[in-house]
């Protein structure tokens, strides 16, 4: 089989030619395959993984560009499939388990960085979900580095700033909700 460029790879899969689809899988699985087993997931895990990963390529396939590197980009989605599938697993361990304000905040007592990285991960598809309001409120209260006072996120937001401690407690519940429902 001819060796084509990553780009040459990606034009011709645009295209959908059947023997450069072949020469990605054929070059490309072993690494998929190899990240997620490196992240403990099982034979099984990692054979869907694979599928995967390779499914959202072929739907992604139109916003890859010239400067792409097809290893690096699949290398990306496999590390973050195999985390999504970590991350569930370990919320349906956690199913009842409460969010506090704490689980906002920086932990620090989380010395593993990919242990942070999945809270962050979590948390951050829960935020998405939250409506525009609450998205940015709780951004600014918890995540901003800065750490702004009140009256700094109500000028911030167009609050008063009598209505942040209650509104902060409705979207903490609202984050809580979304975040159990995941």
């Amino acid at each position: 089989m001819m060796t084509r460029s990553d780009w040459d790879l990606i034009q011709a899969c645009r295209q959908g030619e059947e023997l450069a689809w072949q020469q990605v899988v054929s070059q490309y699985q072993r690494l998929v395959f190899s990240i997620a087993l490196n992240y403990g997931l099982g034979q099984q895990d990692a054979a869907d993984i694979v599928q995967l990963t390779f499914m959202m390529l072929m739907q992604g396939l139109d916003g890859l560009h010239r400067e792409s590197h097809l290893g690096g980009w699949l290398a990306t989605v496999a590390r973050r499939n195999s985390w999504h599938v970590i991350e569930r697993r370990g919320r349906e361990n956690l199913d009842t388990a409460p969010i506090t304000e704490q689980t906002l905040l920086h932990d620090q007592t989380a010395t593993d960085e990919k242990e942070r990285w999945e809270l962050s991960t979590w948390l951050y598809d829960g935020l998405t979900q939250l409506d525009e309001t609450c998205r940015a409120l709780l951004i600014a209260l918890y995540l901003d580095p800065e750490q702004p006072a009140y009256s700094d996120v109500a000028t911030r937001l167009g609050l008063a700033v009598g209505s942040i401690g209650p509104m902060r407690a409705r979207c903490l519940h609202r984050l809580r909700d979304i975040m159990r429902a995941r």
